[in-house]
């Protein structure tokens, strides 16, 4: 299930050993135990502080789960599929996951510099009519995500994170809620770019919100196709082709509300004779909300050796970002247009 390009495979996961049964390497089943135990923890802890998520949780499956019964997309996929504790789990601590995102995200966005570019445009954005403001909002709030989902998917640092929210087998009312908090640090800069510009906040956080909103309703397993709407806004169909794991459909679909930037790129994929059926990632993301949060940082050594060495750390960083840039222009060069 992901519409990317050759995302990238740890080699660690074609080579592991053999569970052992000893104290010092218990076995898989044993451990999935213990990170449910942490998983709960983990919910535990986010709703001793609010109570937030029960009631979003609560509204989806009353609001969402009646029409799956009675539109089922696909039939033969229970309430009780596979996954669905860790899904729910995720959706339990999705405050806690926000503030981890706002704390990584806020010095991402200034370190990125993106909001020079939104300052040098602000007088043209001041001539704009207020009527006409929140048009443009949407479109360009649109046009960001856009690419920095297309990058998510097709630069392999990012796809790591993404990884995560993509690999569920089954689309549902909850499993929307599987993301990595550092997935959505990356759309930092676009915002910033956008409230540097003169853009309204209240118009941004508006439309952040819905975004999120309607991010969840299209992952619902229902049958709708609502086609003479597929040119125009984001519908379930859209969205599920964009999770599909069938060849044809990888690298497409990215917008979230308006089809009109996979159109216009070269991504928007719509066969009109079948329909996804296969979802999931070709690699092996672990189970359980733990073990999914730290997958992507697998690898990753120690922050303290980076203060101990801060010359090589800082050389590391700019060969990384400057591989990243690389990869980021790879893809917006990408040939485009073949649907």
């Amino acid at each position: 299930m992901t519409a990317t390009i050759a995302p990238p495979t740890d080699p660690r996961l074609g080579t592991a050993e053999p569970a052992s049964t000893s104290l010092a390497n218990p076995p898989a089943a044993s451990w999935s135990k213990r990170w449910s135990v942490v998983s709960l923890i983990a919910a535990a802890a986010t709703l001793y502080f609010t109570r937030e998520p029960l009631f979003v949780v609560g509204l989806l499956f009353v609001a969402v789960v009646p029409f799956e019964r009675l539109f089922p997309r696909h039939r033969d996929q229970r309430f009780r599929r596979p996954q669905l504790a860790g899904d729910i789990a995720h959706a339990l601590v999705s405050p806690a996951m926000q503030v981890v995102t706002a704390i990584v995200a806020v010095p991402l966005a200034v370190a990125s510099l993106a909001w020079l570019p939104g300052l040098a445009i602000r007088p043209l954005v001041a001539m704009i009519p207020p009527a006409v403001m929140p048009f443009v909002a949407l479109a360009l709030f649109d046009f960001v995500i856009y690419w920095t989902h297309r990058w998510g998917h097709e630069v392999p640092f990012f796809w790591k994170f993404h990884a995560v929210h993509h690999s569920t087998e089954h689309l549902d009312w909850v499993s929307g809620f599987r993301n990595h908090p550092l997935d959505g640090v990356f759309l930092a800069p676009g915002f910033v770019f956008l409230l540097a510009a003169g853009f309204d906040p209240e118009v941004a956080g508006v439309l952040v919100i819905v975004q999120i909103v309607t991010g969840l309703f299209l992952h619902a397993n229902v049958r709708w196709r609502w086609r003479p709407l597929h040119r125009v806004v984001i519908t379930p169909e859209f969205h599920h082709w964009h999770h599909s794991n069938e060849r044809d459909a990888h690298c497409s679909n990215y917008s979230v509300f308006l089809p009109l930037w996979d159109i216009i790129f070269g991504t928007y994929f719509m066969p009109k004779h079948r329909r996804p059926a296969l979802y999931g990632v070709d690699e092996d993301i672990p189970v359980g909300l733990v073990p999914q949060l730290l997958h992507p940082v697998r690898g990753v050594a120690n922050p303290l050796r980076w203060l101990r060495h801060p010359i090589r750390t800082s050389c590391r960083c700019r060969r990384s970002t400057d591989r990243i840039i690389r990869e980021m222009w790879r893809s917006a060069r990408r040939p485009t247009g073949r649907r």
